[in-house]
């Protein structure tokens, strides 16, 4: 099953429904970040979540998503777009502990105290961040609560991971999906609320049952509604934009006199992507090269 997201609207009640699955994805940002079982599960939800987020967004506009805490994660990062391209990283991605399933589940990992942001970017330059406590410590409760405190959007969020045993090692990022489901401005806020709470109880059975149908097939397993139309449909990637390029366009806003410094006490320049962790080195040469066009653009 490709990851995928689907996009559609219950016509007679006015609801927008999305529908993301992102296994592979999320298998893509444990393996680069080499991330243990905790901070590899809370980063798949947090992947997963910026993916909805993204498509709330128009196609050339971005969303941040960040969760700050006190627990030993430290911290999540998401940075999404409106055309299925994600990435992020954990602060600390060697956590392992977890409490027992409930309420207290992640509180190992989080810790006691955090907030959670987004920010949105509005197009023209124009951006909006709005930030919630951590409440609940679980990522889709605190979106919902996100929407409900920002945006005084009723919204109901479904995050799930669930592992696969393949062979004799079981994949614990066997099944990663998530869901969204919200009332347009003339919803029927009646028919939200039963859908919303039909959901939280079947979501994870049916991406059991119908996951490896693909996502269209899990969408309409899900909302069964005849009035379902699917309104967008694209692949979901974990992508990073990052090249040696932009490295070098970074090292020339710190201006020639520090890159004169670099070059003269560490003859190179290295840095490192958050994201992806590729490991840039610009060569003294390059700097050099760099100087040329610094000069020769003030000449």
């Amino acid at each position: 099953m490709a990851d995928e997201l689907v996009s559609g609207l219950l016509k007679e009640t006015d609801l927008r429904v999305v529908l993301v699955t992102t296994s592979d994805l999320a298998r893509r940002a444990r393996e680069l970040h080499r991330s243990a079982s905790a901070s590899a599960s809370l980063m798949a939800q947090a992947l997963t979540a910026g993916a909805l987020l993204g498509s709330l967004q128009k196609n050339d506009s971005r969303i941040n998503l960040q969760v700050e805490c006190d627990g030993p994660l430290r911290g999540l990062f998401v940075d999404g777009d409106g055309a299925g391209v994600v990435r992020g990283y954990a602060k600390n991605p060697l956590v392992s502990h977890v409490g027992a399933e409930g309420d207290y589940h992640w509180r190992p990992a989080l810790g006691n105290k955090g907030f959670l942001s987004v920010l949105r970017d509005l197009g023209g330059g124009e951006q909006y961040r709005s930030a919630v406590e951590l409440e609940s410590f679980d990522l889709g409760r605190d979106l919902e609560r996100y929407f409900r405190i920002s945006d005084q959007l009723p919204t109901r969020v479904y995050l799930t991971v669930q592992p696969l045993s393949q062979g004799e090692q079981p994949e614990p990022l066997g099944l990663v999906a998530g869901m969204l489901l919200q009332p347009l401005p003339q919803g029927d806020m009646e028919a939200f609320r039963e859908l919303g709470d039909r959901l939280a109880r079947d979501f994870d059975s049916a991406v059991r049952a119908h996951a490896a149908q693909g996502t269209g097939a899990l969408l309409k397993a899900l909302v069964s509604q005849p009035d379902l139309e699917v309104m967008s449909r694209y692949p979901v990637s974990f992508t990073c934009s990052c090249s040696k390029d932009r490295v070098k366009r970074a090292l020339t806003t710190l201006g020639r006199a520090e890159l004169e410094d670099i070059l003269a006490t560490e003859g190179k320049a290295e840095a490192d992507c958050h994201f992806c962790t590729m490991h840039y080195v610009i060569t003294g040469e390059e700097i050099r090269g760099l100087l040329g066009e610094m000069e020769a653009s003030t000449s």
